[in-house]
């Protein structure tokens, strides 16, 4: 996968009530690689991830996925 990492990333799960977010910051080198991450609908809601953790496909899709309305 490429770095610097693509800007939006859909989660797998929830997480605090969302499911799409944004890369606002990143760096690093190597295996020491992360990024910052923050809720689309709320950037008050924002972590700092692993960038390994955040290329695990059954975690994190790239881009923002269409999600079933019930979610």
């Amino acid at each position: 996968m490429r770095w610097p990492p693509n800007k939006a990333w859909t989660s797998s799960s929830s997480i605090q009530g969302y499911r799409h977010f944004e890369v606002t910051e990143y760096g690093g080198k190597g295996d020491e690689r992360w990024v910052i991450l923050a809720a689309v609908l709320d950037k008050d809601i924002n972590f700092k991830l692993n960038w390994n953790e955040l290329k695990t496909y059954a975690k994190w899709s790239i881009g923002w996925v269409q999600l079933p309305k019930e979610e």
